[in-house]
């Protein structure tokens, strides 16, 4: 299993209208091949800093099969108007402690 961080910067003012397109594109995420869940959250001290954060099977379900997916292409179109900046985007899986 690998996680997807997002680190997503907000136009100021645009936040409830961007978490309502995010609610939007959940099921895009959730009918993805190889998506396990996905879920928002939001910066207390920068309230218009958000990650979204997507379970998937591998980099591969992610990177490929969603990003070449139409979900992906209506995710992007909804979600990114309200981008004060481009996304980063990190994977991350876990590790035995």
């Amino acid at each position: 299993m690998v996680t997807e961080i997002a680190h997503l910067v907000i136009k100021t003012g645009e936040e409830s209208d961007f978490e309502a397109k995010v609610a939007l594109a959940k099921p895009h995420f959730l009918a993805a091949k190889g998506c396990h869940g996905v879920r928002l959250v939001r910066g207390i001290e920068h309230p218009n800093q958000y990650q979204l954060v997507v379970e998937w099977e591998s980099v591969q379900a992610h990177m490929v099969d969603f990003r070449e997916s139409e979900g992906f292409q209506q995710w992007r179109a909804l979600a990114s108007p309200h981008f004060a900046q481009a996304p980063k985007v990190e994977h991350v899986e876990n590790v035995s402690i």
